[in-house]
């Protein structure tokens, strides 16, 4: 298992991967563990430690998943193009590629929402010494939103699939108009 050490030398490095996408599920993860930690502090409901558990342990899958599909883009731009087929075997495959670099961050996207979401139940179990957690849980989960959000919208800018686009673009703004009135509320809250 990878170290945050190591991690984060990676993410310093001159590769392109990992980027800001699986920067931001580490994010998002964050943000699930300072929930299930003000959780079990304050013996929230166990369906919220679980769910906290939960999500944590998706953020993280949802960074290697990033990578993933980052790195697949990254090989498909690299594929050949000398020929007319070469370059529409390229053309497919870095179409495909683009569209799985753009779903990923739109899941990891639905994770910090879900981030969100727990944070503002916890704001009514009223735990004052964890009010900063609480508050930390919902920045993190809005941050990793905001940052995936970039991420998806990156890589429409070179799909073609406009449905596709479309469809996603949809999502992601539901995510975001959601996201903004959550912490909106956490923050009132607090």
């Amino acid at each position: 298992m990878e170290t945050l050490h190591e991690y984060l030398e990676r993410l310093s490095s001159r590769e392109p991967v990992p980027g800001g996408g699986s920067a931001a599920a580490l994010v998002a993860a964050l943000g699930a563990a300072l929930v299930e930690m003000v959780g079990r502090i304050s013996d929230a409901p166990a369906d919220v430690l679980t769910r906290a558990q939960s999500l944590r342990e998706a953020a993280l899958a949802a960074r290697e998943r990033d990578e993933r599909a980052f790195s697949a883009v990254i090989e498909a731009q690299a594929l050949p193009k000398s020929t007319d087929a070469e370059k529409a075997a390229r053309r497919e495959a870095l179409e495909s590629a683009l569209r799985g670099a753009a779903a990923e961050p739109l899941h990891a996207a639905s994770l910090a929402l879900d981030v969100l979401r727990l944070s503002r139940e916890l704001t009514a179990l009223q735990t004052r010494a964890l009010a900063s957690d609480v508050g930390c849980a919902a920045e993190f989960g809005a941050a990793a939103l905001a940052a995936c959000a970039y991420n998806v919208r990156v890589n429409h800018r070179y799909m073609k699939d406009e449905t596709a686009i479309r469809a996603q673009a949809a999502t992601l703004e539901s995510y975001e108009n959601e996201g903004t009135k959550i912490l909106g509320d956490v923050r009132s809250r607090l």
